[in-house]
């Protein structure tokens, strides 16, 4: 799972999620996206479904660029601890998304199996999406 080799702070505040996207909004390196129209965190357990689920359904035929990177530390407490006593360790990565943000991009499949392997990537995904095609006007 993609996680990040060395970071400054070892961890992070939750932050403000408000907004659209300003930069990935546009497909850089595919011919088909999927972007995102809504606000969340995508966890690196998340990507990592996601991304089976397009190399299975095209059979690792075509190239897939993911856009988002987990780099975002999420801290959690132990199950049964009191109040208190700092922040907790660190459980996982997330990326956060905002809406207009491409997350996939496809290329050297056709337009068919390109929006079928999108659509089940979407599937397993937190934030509501949608497929767009390089070219067209969204």
């Amino acid at each position: 799972m993609l996680a990040p080799k060395r970071q400054k702070y070892r961890k992070q505040q939750r932050g403000s999620m408000k907004g659209n996207a300003t930069r990935g909004t546009r497909l850089s390196y595919g011919e088909y996206g999927l972007q995102s129209s809504d606000i969340g965190w995508i966890s690196s357990r998340q990507i990592e479904a996601a991304r089976r689920a397009i190399s299975n359904y095209t059979q690792r035929g075509g190239r897939i660029w993911i856009t988002i990177f987990p780099d975002k530390p999420i801290t959690k407490k132990p199950p049964e601890v009191r109040m208190g006593g700092g922040k907790g360790d660190i459980d996982s990565y997330v990326a956060p998304v905002k809406p207009g943000r491409i997350m996939f991009e496809m290329a050297g499949v056709t337009a068919e199996v390109a929006k079928e392997a999108l659509r089940l990537a979407a599937h397993k995904l937190p934030v509501k999406s949608r497929i767009v095609v390089k070219g067209e006007v969204f």
